[in-house]
Parts: structure tokens; C-alpha cells; sequence
């Protein structure tokens, strides 16, 4: 083990959107296998102070730590390749190091000097970036920057890189540039001056690549990695071609083959060994050998863009090789669902998952579907919007109470069956301002949940503003359906189930937050198997 951390800085030019946050947890993935404690970090270039109040469409999904932070997507990804858990550390925004910067000068930190760019915010990015690494629990700590060089935005971040290579000298840190070589069909070749022109622009920054990761359609063959090596100053072991696969979860796999952890290694002065990826191969395995397969409708309103579900989409990948299951997800928009058309879009299906949201648009759709499943027995899983618009859905067609709703969707409901935290009532900020975090969650015995995780107490992952309103607490149960998770301090119910169905369950929390290749959820691998079985008995 190391005595000071290393540190590995992955940049990105030519496009967005090559898979920096694959390739640093593919890395991490290999690093840690071989007995390196490694995390990895995300600074985004862009000046909100979290993704918290970002649309879905804009940013895709919001991802929440244990520790309440709401952080950039790819953070998902680094906790379900190398199954450690992040915290606010490990995301930092251009918006969080300015508000920083900004309050110390008000509190005369800076004792009367000019607040620049150069020192200041670059001295407050190294900071950020050091924190893990002061913390003396890794050994490696890998720090993807956002956006792309060139980018306006970047450059304080790259400047920081610039600084901090030169404070912790060359075999402490190291410069991965992940780049694309395009093929040009019509004249058949790949190409490698996109490539060059964004290393010659990280240079102008003062930032030399240590290792370059080509993103690719096609092989890259010697004569083209030797230009590339040639022309960018790099060693020709030190071009990785990261050519496109058919699942993300083989990214490690083909870095291995690529070398790119024995590069790194070497240029850090570690010591090499062979990875330890059983586990991560047995995964891989189950999830391309599947024995059967399974569809399951996700009722959503931003099912246009994947990335709004990512993590639920990456529990159904854990949950499925768990069960020897193909999980196809048919995303399903709950805007354009109504009673008239919702048999036909539903009967098919195994299983319904009506998924987290906001606000009332497409709210009566997902009310729809929950009614569908509930009378046809089809196995149910409604993720904290989707549980209220299970219990909303109860209210109106089993109680009879007629308009019953959330006052999110309308203030003046006659039976606000889900109503505004107590909590909340005050608050006016709306960023960073909601049940966030892991929270206990006491288990009722003999529910379908206590079987599941077989465990009284659990903690899981929260991100909300309104609740279950107990005051139709014991009418609902009277009825029915029944609570069986609570917050064992607030009495918040967490889990509703309705026995008298084959399965379903509706969760206030967020389970796919905490699903992982080494640990799925076990929530989704029991819906999944619910799911196998209602397939085989139809």
C-alpha cells in the first residue's frame, strides 16, 4: 500500500459524452482488485450548486449519497463498479467552489486582497480535490473533470491539474485524456486529427497527457497507435483503444486486455498483479447467459431520456443475472396513458414499476396503471412517487374518497392521503432542501418486505417532500393496504403492501440507489423473480 495517495486526472476532448465516468470506474474497478483502495470523484464545470434542481431532460437523474448529497449521475456508476459507498466529496460543481470562494471573502478571509480566479478559485479546486485523498483512506483517488478542453468552463479545473501535478510531483499523479478517433465512411479510415488538435489544446493549458484513451468504432491497428504516440508525446503502451461494447460492465475486462492499469501503475511506481475480477466475471456471465426472459413496464415521465432512470435501469441488469433473467424494460410515458388505452399497453407485461417524479404532469396516468396491475395481479413496484400514486389510487377506487390526491398535485384536495412533510412547511430554498439521505426503516413482521431482506431494521436512501399522510393512516389499513415499513422516530410510513396480491410493494425511498454488481438490491431481485413467476403461471 502507498503511504501518500496518488492521483489519477481523466479530461475529455473532441465530445461529450465518451464515457469518462466508465472508463475512471473501469479503472477503479481494476485498481481496487488488486488490493488499492480507490475512489474516484466528479468535478462539474457547471454553476448550480448540485444537480438537486436540474429537470431530468436537462442533466438526467439526480443520484443521492448516504450522506444526503445530491450529486451528478456518475457517481451511480462508481458505487455499482466498485461497491463503496461516495458522499458529498466526491462531486463538486464550478457553483459549490464559487459560493466558497464567495463567502470566505465576505467573512474577510482573504484580508482585503483581490479575489481572482488565479489564485483563489484554482487554490479552492485543488483543495476540493485533496479532501479524500487527506482523509488516509485510499490509496488512489481518480478525478474526472467534466465537459471537454476547450471548454470555457473547464479551464480553472485544468489549471488547478496544471498546479497540482506540479505540488505532488511526477510519480504522484498522472493525466488520462480520453478522446474519440472517428471513422469516416466515405473514405474508410479512422482518423486521428480530432484526436491531436484536443491534446495540442490541453498542452496550451500547460497539461501534458500522460495516457491516452481512444474511444473507437473500429480496432485501432500499430501504425495508427504509433502516430497517435508519435504526435501526442505519449509512449505507444500508453494509447488505449476503448473500442464499443455491448454492455458497460465489460469496460473493465477490455482495459484489462488494453493494459491501461499496468500503465498506470507503472507510471505511479505501484506494483502491478493480476486483478481478482471472479466475482465481476461470474456477474458478467449470468447477465449474457440468461435462462429466461421477463418484460416489465416502467410507467415514467421523462422516459425519453434514458439516463432519467439510470440507476432503476442498472438494478434490472444486478437483479436479472441474480435470477438467470433477461430483464427487457419497455419504458412506457405516463403522459399519454389513460383508463381507456391502459389495458392495452399494460396486459403484456410481467411486472410494473411506475417510477419517482415530479409535479402533476402525466400523474393520472400513473394512477391508471396502478389500478390496472392491482386488478389483474400483476407484480407491482412503485419507487416514492410511485407508492403515493398507489396509495392515491387506493383512496379513490377502494375508499370511494372521491378527489383524494397530494397536495402537490392540488393544494385543495378534499383528502390529502399524501400531504407536505411536517418538515417542509417552512422551508422556501428548493435546492438541497428535501428528505435526502439514508434513513432507518422498521420492518413489520410477516411482510412481504421482512422476507425480502430478512432484517428488522434497514436503511435506505431518500429524496422527497411529501409523505404518506397518517391521519388515513388506519382507515387505508382498515381497508387493506397495509403499512409496513416506518421511520421508527418520525412513525413516516416508508413501505405499503397489499396482501391480498400476489406482489406488490410501494417504496417511499429509493432502493436502485444502492443496487450494485456485487450487491443487487434485493428488493429488485425479488420483484424480478415475482415477475419470472406470474410469467410462467400465465
Amino acid at each position: 500500500m502507498t503511504t501518500d495517495p496518488k492521483y489519477i486526472f481523466v479530461t475529455g476532448g473532441v465530445s461529450s459524452s465518451l464515457g469518462k465516468g466508465i472508463i475512471a470506474a473501469s479503472l477503479a474497478k481494476l485498481l481496487q482488485a488488486q488490493g488499492y483502495r480507490t475512489t474516484i470523484q466528479k468535478l462539474d464545470p457547471y454553476i448550480n450548486i448540485d444537480p438537486g434542481t436540474l429537470n431530468p431532460y436537462e442533466h438526467g437523474e439526480c443520484y443521492v449519497t448516504d450522506d444526503g448529497a445530491e450529486t451528478d449521475l456518475d457517481l451511480g456508476h462508481y458505487e455499482r463498479f466498485l461497491n463503496v459507498p461516495t458522499s458529498q466529496a466526491n462531486n463538486v460543481t464550478t457553483g459549490r467552489i464559487y459560493q466558497s470562494v464567495i463567502d470566505k471573502e465576505r467573512r474577510g478571509e482573504f484580508l482585503g486582497k483581490t479575489v481572482q480566479v488565479i489564485p483563489h478559485i484554482t487554490d479552492e479546486i485543488k483543495h476540493r480535490i485533496q479532501i479524500l485523498g487527506n482523509s488516509g483512506d485510499y490509496d488512489i483517488i481518480i478525478t474526472e473533470i467534466g465537459g471537454t478542453v476547450g471548454d470555457i468552463e473547464s479551464l480553472p479545473y485544468i489549471e488547478a491539474v496544471r498546479q497540482l501535478q506540479w505540488d505532488l510531483g511526477e510519480e504522484n499523479a498522472l493525466v488520462i485524456h480520453l478522446t474519440l478517433v472517428p471513422y469516416l465512411s466515405a473514405a474508410g479510415e479512422l482518423k486521428t486529427k480530432p484526436t491531436q488538435h484536443s491534446v495540442k489544446t490541453l498542452m496550451e493549458s500547460g497539461v501534458q497527457a500522460d495516457i491516452l484513451v481512444c474511444r473507437t468504432e473500429h480496432e485501432l491497428n500499430e501504425s495508427i497507435k504509433i502516430k497517435l504516440a508519435r504526435f501526442c508525446n505519449v509512449k505507444k503502451e500508453a494509447v488505449i483503444q476503448s473500442i464499443d461494447a455491448s454492455t458497460i460492465y465489460d469496460v473493465p475486462n477490455l482495459m484489462l486486455e488494453e493494459g491501461l492499469d499496468r500503465v498506470v501503475l507503472n507510471k505511479l511506481g505501484l506494483e502491478s498483479s493480476r486483478p481478482d475480477l471472479q466475482r465481476w466475471n461470474q456477474f458478467l456471465k449470468r447477465h449474457k447467459n440468461p435462462k429466461s426472459e421477463v418484460t416489465i413496464g416502467l410507467i415514467g415521465k421523462y422516459v425519453e431520456l434514458q439516463d432519467s432512470y439510470k440507476s432503476i435501469l442498472e438494478a434490472f441488469i444486478h437483479a436479472g443475472a441474480e435470477n438467470e433473467v433477461r430483464v427487457n424494460v419497455e419504458s412506457i410515458h405516463s403522459e399519454f396513458l389513460s383508463e381507456n388505452d391502459v389495458a392495452s399497453k399494460l396486459k403484456h407485461l410481467d411486472g410494473v414499476l411506475v417510477a419517482p417524479g415530479f409535479g402533476e404532469r402525466g400523474i393520472e396516468g400513473k394512477i391508471d396503471a396502478v389500478r390496472y396491475v392491482r386488478e389483474n395481479n400483476i407484480p407491482f413496484l412503485g419507487i416514492c412517487l410511485g407508492m403515493q400514486m398507489a396509495v392515491i389510487e387506493f383512496a379513490r377506487n377502494i375508499l370511494n374518497l372521491k378527489g383524494a390526491n397530494s397536495t402537490e398535485m392540488d393544494e385543495t384536495t378534499p383528502h390529502p392521503v399524501i400531504d407536505l412533510m411536517e418538515s417542509q412547511k417552512t422551508v422556501v430554498d428548493k435546492g438541497g432542501t428535501m428528505r435526502l439521505g439514508a434513513w432507518d426503516c422498521e420492518l413489520e413482521d410477516e411482510s412481504i418486505v421482512s422476507s425480502i431482506y430478512e432484517d428488522s431494521i434497514i436503511k435506505e436512501r431518500h429524496r422527497h417532500r411529501y409523505e404518506f399522510n397518517n391521519h388515513y393512516k388506519e382507515q387505508i389499513e382498515k381497508a387493506g393496504l397495509k403499512a409496513t415499513g416506518y421511520n421508527p422516530e418520525t412513525g413516516l410510513v416508508e413501505i405499503v403492501e397489499l396482501p391480498t396480491n400476489d406482489w406488490f410493494v410501494g417504496v417511499q425511498y429509493h432502493p436502485e440507489y444502492k443496487s450494485t454488481v456485487a450487491n443487487p438490491h434485493p428488493l429488485f431481485i425479488a420483484f424480478v423473480e415475482a415477475a419470472h413467476k406470474y410469467k410462467q403461471k400465465k
